[in-house]
């Protein structure tokens, strides 16, 4: 295969890099004035970021497609692996630690672009048939869906298992299922909602929806609703964002960093920011017709929309009081090396998978 076929190029989708870039920028000019010691670390979390997506962008791919269901029970092993000997921080187990660099990975961010490529894949060999795919095949696919879920709940990290059970059950429902299956599944979470709740979560997430349903929300939520108050109509100068200077916002560099940017900002620049999002999963969701005779783009484009979409809908209702607080990122903007790699490595699959389109390794097709 001659990769640098000047082909390769042309067909480099260079949107979404000028999409995600302006998010990286405002990333790292907040966490620096928050904190510049953790704003050098995510400098290197971003050189290792251009390495990995070189390197993802390179990967022949597409002849090697036979290898997605090892890359993926690989992921399942490494979630195995964090239950049985991972580091603990806060109460959950959910990172292992990278002996001699004192950095700290999470499996639970790297089994996102296992699970995709799992169901492009599994979809690409069995395309859905008019109607949909019925009871067997739906089953079969949510083994693969369901197994990170559960392990990644157990950590526990609710939220990252819920992200996944979303994008994996929105991408059958896009790609087609029968409709009775989901009328199905909607009537029997109904029916099971207080078991779920009784005995399925812990006291902890329990404690966290009674805050988000009760009149007073929980001082997290309190004083990130008092920053973005405070940030009026254009924000305010470093200086004066006392909210986060004098470190009354919790976790302002990560789970909270929203607050800070519309306390810094104000309400256009957090309009501008919502809206870089949107055209950034507008352009995701595009692929889906701009590459339709394509199962794998089709999945892995709105696997990627999906998970940024989820991310950031409840990243910025939880802070603003609408969701109740879990720990899903801001993504790029969030500071974090694992989710961060993580999206870097999705976008990287989406762009081999685009611009090595026109070889010869073109494996799987839609059926007309």
């Amino acid at each position: 295969m001659h990769f640098f076929d000047k082909r390769i190029f042309l067909h480099f989708d260079y949107l979404l890099i000028l999409l995600i870039l302006p998010l990286i920028l405002v990333s790292h000019s907040l966490i620096h004035e928050i904190n510049e010691i953790l704003a050098n670390k995510q400098l290197i979390y971003l050189l290792i970021a251009v390495f990995v997506f070189i390197f993802i962008f390179f990967l022949p791919i597409r002849k090697n497609y036979r290898l997605i269901p090892f890359i993926y029970w690989f992921g399942i092993l490494l979630l195995i692996f964090v239950d049985l000997f991972g580091v603990s921080k806060l109460g959950a187990r959910r990172w292992i630690e990278i002996p001699f660099v004192n950095l700290t990975f999470q499996p639970s961010e790297l089994i996102k672009p296992m699970l995709i490529l799992m169901l492009g894949y599994l979809i690409s060999q069995e395309p859905p048939e008019k109607g949909g795919y019925g009871l067997a095949k739906f089953a079969y696919f949510s083994i693969y869906i369901l197994i990170p879920f559960v392990l990644v709940a157990k950590e526990p990290d609710l939220g990252t298992a819920l992200i996944l059970l979303f994008v994996g059950y929105a991408i059958l429902f896009i790609i087609g299922v029968n409709w009775r299956i989901w009328l199905g599944i909607a009537l029997v979470l109904a029916l099971a909602s207080p078991v779920i709740y009784s005995y399925g979560i812990k006291d902890y997430q329990k404690r966290r929806i009674v805050n988000f349903v009760s009149r007073k929300p929980s001082y997290h939520v309190q004083q990130s609703i008092i920053a973005i108050g405070s940030g009026g109509i254009d924000g305010k100068d470093k200086k004066d964002a006392t909210q986060t200077q004098l470190k009354f916002l919790p976790i302002a560099t990560s789970d909270f960093i929203f607050a800070y940017f519309v306390e810094r900002y104000g309400f256009l620049g957090s309009s501008a920011l919502i809206i870089l999002y949107l055209l950034l999963i507008l352009h995701l969701l595009s692929f889906l017709f701009s590459h339709k005779e394509d199962y794998m783009i089709s999945v892995v484009s709105l696997s990627v929309g999906f998970m940024i979409f989820f991310n950031t809908s409840i990243n910025i209702l939880m802070v603003i009081g609408f969701a109740p607080v879990v720990g899903i990122p801001l993504p790029f903007v969030s500071y974090g090396g694992s989710a961060f790699l993580d999206f870097i490595a999705m976008f990287a699959i989406l762009e081999n998978l685009v611009a090595f389109r026109f070889k010869d390794s073109y494996a799987f097709k839609r059926k007309m």
